[in-house]
C-alpha cells in the first residue's frame, strides 16, 4: 500500500510511546487479576451526576446539532470570568475558544504558533504526549533539561540558551506539573517571561491542574507584564471536575490568535457537542467549592504519602506542590524507573508509571497517581516503599 506520512509515523520517535507498564497492567486486569492501578490521572469517582443530568436535559431539549464552533457564548463568558477571577488578567469571551479537551488544545496551540519545521521548546520531564503533539503540528520538539537537585524546575538561562540556539517559536510549560508535581514559583516564571519577551516567542502554558495546588500558589505566566499578548493558556475540566471522558477544554489567548484558532476548528473538530458544553457550563457555575471538593481526595492522599515516605529512607519524594501525582526517586534500588515499575507490577500487582515515560531527565523515578481510595493507596504505597527498601538493601549487600 502507499506509504503513510512521516508526520504520523514519527509521532513517537518511531518507537515506544512510554506506556508499556500501563498496557501490561490493563492486560492483567482484563485477565481477572487484581491490580492496584496508580498509572493515569483518572479520578476514582466519576463525573458528578448533576453535571451528567445537565447534559442529559440539554440533549433531550434538542442541543444535539451543530454547536457554535468557538464555544457557546455563555460557556466562553463563564470560562473568561473564571480566568479573570483566578488570575486577575482582564479576559473576555473574545479571548476564549472551547476545544475537545486539553489535548486538542495543546495541538491547536502549537499549530497556531509554529510554522512547519520550526523548533518548539518543552521542559523535560514532560507529559507523555507533548513531543508527539509538537510533531503532529509539524514542528520539531526540543527538550530543555531540568535536574532533580532543583526539584525539576526549569532554569530560565537554560531556556534562553536553547531558544537562541534553535530560534524557537514557542515554549511549552506546565504548572502545576505532570509528572513532577512542581508548582513554578514567581522567580522561575519571571525568568521565563523575560526570555520570551526578549527573544519574541510564544509561551503555551498548560494549566489543567490549576485547582490542585497543595503548597504555594498557582501563578499563570499570562498574568506577568507583557505576557498576555504572547501566551496561549490551555485549560480543561478533566481534572477540576472529573470530566475526563467529556473532552471539554479551552485555549485562552489574544483575540487575534483566537480568531485564527476558530479557522482551525472549522477544518478539524468543528466544535464540541452542544449538550456537553451545556454540562460544562453547569459545572463551572457550581463555583470553586465544587472544584475544591474534587481536589480534596488528592490533598488528603498527599498527606498520607508524606507521612509514609517520611518514615523510611529508601524511596524519596520530589516536593509535591500540586497535581494528582507523586514523583518518587527509586535510584537507591539500582534499577531504572522502567525496571522498578515492571518488578513492582510482577511482585505486588501495583502499577506505576516509569519516569522514563516522561523524558530522559526522569530516569530512575516513577510517577504514582493518587487515584485510588485512601486505604488502597496507603497499602500500595507502603508495599512500594518496602519493596524499594528490600531492593536497596540487596544492592548494598551485593556491593560489600
Amino acid at each position: 500500500m502507499p506509504n503513510l506520512s512521516t508526520r504520523i509515523t514519527t509521532l513517537n520517535d518511531g518507537g515506544s510511546d512510554g506506556w508499556e507498564v500501563f498496557y501490561a497492567a490493563r492486560r492483567l486486569v482484563a485477565q481477572g487479576v487484581r491490580v492496584t492501578e496508580l498509572t493515569i490521572g483518572e479520578h476514582e469517582t466519576r463525573t458528578d451526576p448533576a453535571i451528567l443530568g445537565a447534559m442529559h436535559s440539554a440533549a433531550l431539549a434538542g442541543h444535539t446539532g451543530y454547536a457554535d464552533i468557538p464555544g457557546i457564548p455563555a460557556l466562553r463568558e463563564e470560562i473568561a470570568r473564571r480566568v479573570f477571577q483566578r488570575t486577575g488578567v482582564p479576559t473576555g469571551s473574545e479571548n476564549v475558544i472551547v476545544t475537545p479537551g486539553g489535548q486538542a488544545a495543546l495541538f491547536a496551540a502549537h499549530v497556531a504558533t509554529c510554522n512547519p519545521g520550526v523548533t518548539a521548546l518543552h521542559i523535560d520531564p514532560f507529559y507523555a504526549t507533548y513531543r508527539g503533539t509538537i510533531r503532529a503540528a509539524g514542528a520539531v520538539p526540543h527538550a530543555v533539561d531540568t535536574r532533580p537537585e532543583t526539584d525539576f524546575l526549569p532554569d530560565p538561562e537554560r531556556v534562553a540558551q536553547a531558544a537562541r540556539d534553535t530560534r524557537a517559536a514557542s515554549l511549552l510549560i506546565n504548572t502545576p506539573n505532570n509528572p513532577t508535581g512542581a508548582v513554578y514559583p514567581r522567580a522561575t516564571l519571571d525568568g521565563l517571561a523575560q526570555t520570551a519577551r526578549a527573544q519574541d516567542f510564544w509561551v503555551i502554558s498548560d494549566e489543567v491542574y490549576d485547582t490542585q495546588v497543595w503548597q504555594g500558589a498557582h501563578l499563570s505566566i499570562r498574568a506577568l507584564p507583557g505576557m498576555a499578548e504572547r501566551t496561549l493558556v490551555v485549560g480543561s475540566l478533566s481534572k477540576s471536575h472529573a470530566m475526563t471522558g467529556s473532552r471539554i477544554g479551552w485555549i485562552v489567548g489574544p483575540p487575534s490568535a483566537i480568531a485564527r484558532l476558530y479557522d482551525l476548528s472549522v477544518t478539524t473538530t468543528y466544535g464540541v457537542p452542544g449538550y456537553i458544553q451545556d454540562g460544562a457550563l453547569f459545572a463551572l457555575r457550581q463555583g470553586m467549592a465544587a472544584e475544591t471538593a474534587v481536589a480534596a481526595p488528592f490533598r488528603r492522599r498527599r498527606q498520607i504519602a508524606t507521612d509514609i515516605l517520611g518514615a523510611q529512607h529508601a524511596i524519596a519524594m520530589v516536593p509535591s506542590g500540586g497535581a494528582m501525582y507523586l514523583f518518587l526517586d527509586v535510584r537507591a534500588t539500582g534499577l531504572s524507573g522502567v525496571d522498578f515499575a515492571n518488578a513492582l507490577l510482577d511482585a505486588h500487582r501495583i502499577a506505576v508509571m516509569p519516569g522514563e515515560s516522561f523524558g530522559a531527565c526522569a530516569a530512575g523515578f516513577v510517577r504514582v497517581a493518587m487515584t485510588v481510595p485512601d486505604a488502597d493507596f496507603d497499602r500500595a504505597l507502603r508495599r512500594l516503599c518496602a519493596f524499594g527498601a528490600e531492593l536497596a538493601q540487596a544492592r548494598k549487600a551485593a556491593a560489600r
